[in-house]
């Protein structure tokens, strides 16, 4: 027997909390492989497996507080574990999970469903500190085929999205979680079947049925339920493979036909659909929750304050327009405004360090570099994506990564890794129109720029009363840490970066 015990957990940190187990006692396991996962009060610690065996033994459940170096779990070697104990569980568990697969299985060793294996479709690891997810949408119906890596469903944690491929091609059979079920890691989301026959037979039994039963294609449950409440059938599906969505019946509630309605209505019930059609109850995704918990914990736990100035973007303006052609030519990217605004804080956060650090306890980390974090607005809620070491990087380095982490952000392919760890970040409400805004931190960090909508305006120069494109820029910056003086301070200094760009080349 091998000791699974728990990992030294960082500095200051003496117990844990056994979040999630990946694997039960009687499992195979892979050296390194990941057996649970801990949370504290900082960080998650994945514990992989020290050796290649059998889990004989959990001794700490999920939920357990554990110290540092507490026994977890025992691992056998070998051959030392049982193979009967372990197939009695494992029988044990497809009769209480997958009867229905359990008894095809049966039906395949007799000869009755030729070739027949099936496969359970599992939750994929979703990353660092994310234990569960919501089903937003499943690709994929009972009796349906598919091929090897053709998307079955889309998850949703409360930072990214995540797909989750076919394993091999085959035959769904059984949907275990609807859309709109909280899923663990590592959990079972559906059982498919690699016999190609399978899709000939009878399908076993769904989750639930569809309020229309003409189609083989389960409608979204927010559609049933309108259509239940409102009488409705018949209605044509514009989703994938004729899935009737919601705006499918809202549209259908708004000019109603005769064929539409399977029976009138009570008389008293004829607003209905009109007082149905007026308001919408939807569920937050867990994005958006996520925003709301992290916005509003941002406020109550910083002494969050608000700076601005304004900044004359005529030399930047010009710079960029007499280069950006060769900009473009020689790097393959465009060159944006942002470059400037990053190389501009950088700058800035060199001579006031404060802003680019944190607070832990009663100490304050004063960070030696700067991962710049990038607001981007997305469908489905603000996200901020994290360009590392960006104080080493060039104009066209800086442009490509805001490019690229761009694009992943609008199609939701942003992983936690790349999320994780800014020191400081720019919100950029300008493309929207701002004018002017009061930005929220992103905790754990001190300090946050807003930029704003570029907008002419009458200044005075020398003298003279002349037309500049102007900027509002606002500093939301933790006063627990950062003191008015220091938050003015940034703030000239990245207005005197983009006033005069030189500054940047000779570090002024």
């Amino acid at each position: 027997m091998t000791e699974v015990r728990v990992p030294t957990l960082g500095e200051s940190v003496s117990e844990a909390t056994v979040a999630t187990w990946f694997k039960k006692p009687g499992d195979t396991v892979a050296i390194d492989e990941m057996l649970c996962e801990l949370e504290t009060d900082k960080v998650t610690v994945e514990v992989p497996a020290p050796i290649a065996g059998t889990l004989s033994e959990i001794v700490a459940a999920e939920g357990d507080t554990v110290g540092v170096d507490a026994l977890l779990a025992q691992i056998s070697e070998g051959n030392e574990a049982t193979p009967e104990k372990s197939n009695n569980n494992e029988d044990v568990l497809k009769a209480k999970e997958l009867p229905t697969a359990k008894a095809e299985a049966e039906a395949s060793k007799s000869g009755d469903n030729n070739n027949g294996a099936y496969m359970d479709i599992m939750v994929p690891t979703l990353g660092e500190s994310v234990s569960e997810a919501t089903i937003s949408t499943w690709f994929k119906s009972v009796g349906e085929a598919f091929e090897a890596d053709e998307m079955l469903c889309e998850l949703e944690t409360d930072k990214v999205s995540v797909e989750v491929p076919a394993p091999a091609a085959g035959v769904m059979t059984k949907l275990l979680a609807q859309e709109g079920s909280t899923v663990k890691a590592g959990g079972k989301l559906a059982v498919m079947s690699t016999n190609a026959s399978a899709s000939a037979a009878p399908a076993p039994a769904t989750i639930s049925a569809a309020v229309s039963t003409s189609k083989d294609v389960e409608d979204a449950p927010s559609a049933k339920k309108l259509m239940e409440e409102n009488h409705l059938t018949n209605i044509e599906g514009t989703g994938k493979n004729g899935r009737i969505m919601k705006e499918d019946v809202l549209k259908a509630l708004a000019a109603p036909s005769p064929a539409m309605v399977s029976a009138a209505p009570p008389k008293s019930n004829l607003r209905a659909p009109v007082q149905n059609a007026r308001e919408e109850r939807v569920k937050m995704t867990r994005l958006r929750q996520t925003i709301a918990r992290r916005l509003k914990e941002s406020q109550n736990s910083a002494a969050m304050l608000t700076t601005y100035n304004e900044v004359d973007m005529t030399e930047v303006m010009a710079l960029r327009n007499e280069y950006k052609d060769l900009f473009l030519q020689k790097h393959g990217v465009k060159l944006g405004f942002m470059s400037f605004f990053t190389k501009a804080c950088v700058h800035a956060l060199n001579e006031v360090p404060e802003v680019n650090a944190e607070i832990d306890g009663t100490d304050v980390i004063y960070k030696k570099y700067v991962n710049m974090g990038i607001a981007a607005g997305t469908p489905t809620g603000l996200v901020v994506p994290v360009i590392n070491d960006a104080d080493q990087m060039s104009f066209a380095v800086i442009e490509k990564a805001i490019a690229t982490m761009g694009a992943k952000a609008r199609d939701g392919k942003l992983t936690m890794a790349e999320m994780q760890g800014g020191t400081f970040t720019i919100s950029n409400g300008g493309v929207y129109g701002s004018l002017m805004s009061s930005p929220i931190l992103n905790p754990p960090q001190s300090g946050i720029l807003g930029m704003h909508k570029i907008q002419d305006r009458p200044m005075a120069i020398k003298g003279e009363i002349v037309i500049r494109p102007m900027m509002y820029l606002a500093l939301s910056y933790d006063h627990r840490i950062v003191d008015g003086k220091g938050a003015v301070t940034f703030l000239v200094r990245v207005k005197e970066a983009l006033e005069d760009p030189r500054r940047l080349l000779m570090d002024l």
